[in-house]
C-alpha cells in the first residue's frame, strides 16, 4: 500500500471512530445516570410482590440490581404481543429477574439483546426441522420464552410472574432466556459465554462437558435429576438449566454439583448458597446421587 493511499484511508476512518468514541461516552453517561437515579416507588413495589428474590439480596446487591433493571428498561424495546399491553409492571419484573443474573457482570453482557417481546399466555411458533433421508417438516411448537440471534427475547408474561414469585422451584423462565443471552456474548449458542481468560475456558469446558454428558447419561437411565433434563438437548440448552439451578436451587446445586457450582459461582461473581442461607433454607436430599456417576 502506497504511502499516499493509506494517509487517505487513515483520514477517512478519523471521523468514524471519533464517532465511536462519542457514542460510547454517551452510552456511559446516560447508563451512569440510570444507575445512581434511586428506584421509584411504584417500581419497588412491583419487585418486592413479584421477585421473591429480591427480598433476599444485601443492600448492595439490591443498589446494583436497581440500577440494572433502570438500564435495562430505558435501553431494550419492550412490545406487548397478542394483546397485552405493556406496562412498567412487565417491563421491571421482567428486567429485574435479568438484572440479578448481571449484578457481578459487566453492563454490556446483555448489549446483544435489543428487544423484549411479551405474549398474554404461552405462544405457538413455527419451526423447520429436517428428518432423516432430508425430509424437511415445518410444525407448530408451544412456547413458554425463547432467544433468538437476532437480538429479541420472547417471554410468556404468566410464566415470568409465577417465576418471578416462586424462587425455588428450580425453574425460571427470564433465567433461562436471558442465560442464552450471555451464552450468545460468547460468540454462538454453544453453552460457553463469554469468559475472562483461557484458563477459564479450559476449566469451563472441562467442568460443563462432564456435567453435561453426566445428565445424559443420568437421564437416559431414568433417574431423577436435579438439572432439568431439558438440558441434554444441547450444551445450549445445558447452560441455561444449570443457570436456572445455581440461582433457584443453589443449595442442593452446591451439594450434588460441587464443580459444577463452583464454576457458575466464579462466572457470575456472586454466591446464590448464602443467599439462601440468609433466607433460611437448607439443602433437600440428593437425588439417586450415589447410585449413577
Amino acid at each position: 500500500m502506497g504511502m499516499a493511499l493509506k494517509v487517505r484511508l487513515e483520514v477517512a476512518a478519523k471521523p468514524a471512530i471519533e464517532v465511536c468514541m462519542v457514542l460510547s461516552w454517551l452510552r456511559r453517561r446516560r447508563r451512569r445516570r440510570c444507575f445512581e437515579r434511586p428506584l421509584s416507588g411504584p417500581w419497588r413495589t412491583f419487585l418486592l410482590a413479584n421477585f421473591a428474590h429480591y427480598k433476599w439480596l444485601t443492600e448492595v446487591e439490591r443498589a446494583r440490581l436497581d440500577g440494572l433493571t433502570q438500564i435495562l428498561v430505558a435501553e431494550k424495546n419492550w412490545e406487548g404481543c397478542n394483546g397485552l399491553v405493556m406496562t412498567d409492571e412487565v417491563k421491571v419484573t421482567i428486567a429485574a429477574q435479568a438484572a440479578l443474573l448481571a449484578i457481578g457482570l459487566h453492563e454490556e453482557y446483555f448489549d446483544s439483546i435489543l428487544s423484549v417481546l411479551v405474549y398474554p399466555s404461552g405462544y405457538v411458533a413455527r419451526e423447520t426441522v429436517q428428518q432423516p433421508g432430508g425430509v424437511v417438516l415445518e410444525r407448530e411448537s408451544p412456547r413458554l420464552g425463547e432467544a433468538s440471534s437476532v437480538g429479541a427475547i420472547v417471554l410468556s408474561w404468566p410464566d415470568v410472574l409465577e417465576s418471578g414469585r416462586i424462587p425455588d422451584d428450580g425453574s425460571n423462565v427470564v433465567y433461562h432466556e436471558f442465560a442464552h443471552a450471555l451464552d450468545l456474548q460468547g460468540h454462538g449458542f454453544d453453552g460457553a459465554p463469554l469468559l475472562e481468560s483461557r484458563d477459564q475456558y479450559q476449566t469451563w469446558s472441562e467442568v460443563m462437558t462432564a456435567e453435561y454428558h453426566r445428565l445424559i447419561r443420568r437421564t437416559r437411565r431414568g433417574f431423577d435429576t436435579l438439572l432439568d433434563p431439558y438440558g441434554t438437548v444441547s450444551e445450549a440448552e445445558f447452560f441455561a438449566v444449570a443457570t436456572e439451578s445455581f440461582f433457584e436451587q443453589p443449595l442442593d446445586m452446591q451439594q450434588e454439583h460441587p464443580q459444577l457450582f463452583e464454576l457458575f459461582r466464579n462466572f457470575f461473581h456472586q454466591d446464590p448458597a448464602e443467599r439462601f442461607r440468609r433466607a433460611g433454607y437448607g439443602t433437600q436430599s440428593a437425588k439417586n446421587q450415589d447410585t449413577i456417576p
